[in-house]
């Protein structure tokens, strides 16, 4: 159930790249500034919300925003999107100087008209009827989670709901990718074939990642079942932990663990990522939130047998 990330229990880098792009709705959008003279090649970037349509970011800028300016002289643009990380895992990630992994994509910004902006907008409108609906219909294991998450600030729902009403105006832009890379927690940089990118399944939990990570992370239950994982299924003693990341296949947990002995014979705490897989792959947030209380379930009943260990 637990154990190292090899090709049958992690998602390949297209995967994640994919399901990154689909459980944010906030990414940095860079364009090459412009005056009447043509383009320059000073950048200009601001954080700009999207949402993904056909495998596609389609982004909202303000009608205000440089961007809208850039882009009629010069299309070319860049876009960057980090993996969630709300709540105390921010705080978390800061302190022990950790990146959250992200994409890095390449392309043009091409600005809709007409027909193709209702057609985006419509698009938008069932994708969050779609999300509001599930979080209704959940059972108690996935409403016990979502609700210690702060959901004003992690459903991707709720932030993306302020584009269509109509209190600012938006230039809607289709981002066609030329490019895209994914950089993991430790910097490493791997490109990703577009057309991976193009075959690669769906996350089913991308939309809610960011609410269930927050969820787990602010329940003091939650976080004690992760040290249990740690404990019970890798040996690990660890003194804290936090969810890093979910997905269908399974999650990743920072855990607070002992580190190698040093030369004087003393050992000091340091976080470490740590893989869990799923009995079977989630098929949706249901599927996910029931295995992780099973598991919660096995790895108490495992502590409780142990002896001398607290």
């Amino acid at each position: 159930m637990a154990v190292k990330g090899s090709k049958a229990t992690v998602l390949t880098f297209a995967e994640k790249c994919k399901s990154i792009l689909a459980s944010n709705w906030r990414g940095n959008l860079n364009t090459i500034k412009a005056d009447v003279k043509g383009s320059k090649e000073d950048i200009y970037t601001s954080k700009v919300k999207y949402f993904i349509r056909k495998g596609k970011p389609y982004i909202w800028v303000p009608e205000k925003d440089l961007h809208n300016v850039n882009a009629i002289i010069d299309e070319r643009g860049s876009f960057a999107v980090t993996s969630p990380y709300p709540g105390p895992l921010s705080s978390l990630l800061r302190s022990t100087k950790k990146l959250p992994a992200r994409v890095a994509l390449t392309g043009d910004i091409v600005l809709l008209k007409g027909e193709k902006i209702k057609v985006a907008a419509e698009s938008l409108r069932a994708s969050i009827s779609s999300e509001r609906k599930v979080i209704e219909q959940s059972t108690y294991s996935v409403s016990s989670i979502l609700s210690s998450s702060n959901l004003v600030s992690t459903s991707r729902s709720e932030n993306l709901q302020e584009l269509l009403d109509g209190s600012t105006q938006y230039m809607v832009y289709k981002f066609d990718l030329s490019s895209c890379i994914y950089v993991d927690n430790s910097g490493g940089t791997h490109e990703i074939d577009l057309e991976d990118i193009r075959a690669s399944k769906s996350d089913p939990l991308s939309p809610f990642a960011s609410s269930l990570i927050d969820g787990i992370n602010q329940s003091e239950v939650r976080r004690r079942g992760l040290i249990l994982f740690c404990i019970t299924y890798l040996n690990k003693n660890a003194k804290d932990a936090f969810m890093l990341s979910v997905d269908r296949k399974g999650f990743d947990v920072l855990g607070k663990v002992l580190g190698p002995v040093r030369k004087d014979g003393s050992r000091e705490y340091q976080w470490k990522e740590f893989r869990f897989t799923l009995k079977e792959e989630a098929s949706d947030v249901e599927s996910f939130c029931r295995q992780l209380a099973e598991m919660e379930e096995e790895a108490l009943k495992n502590v409780s047998s142990f002896s001398g260990i607290c």
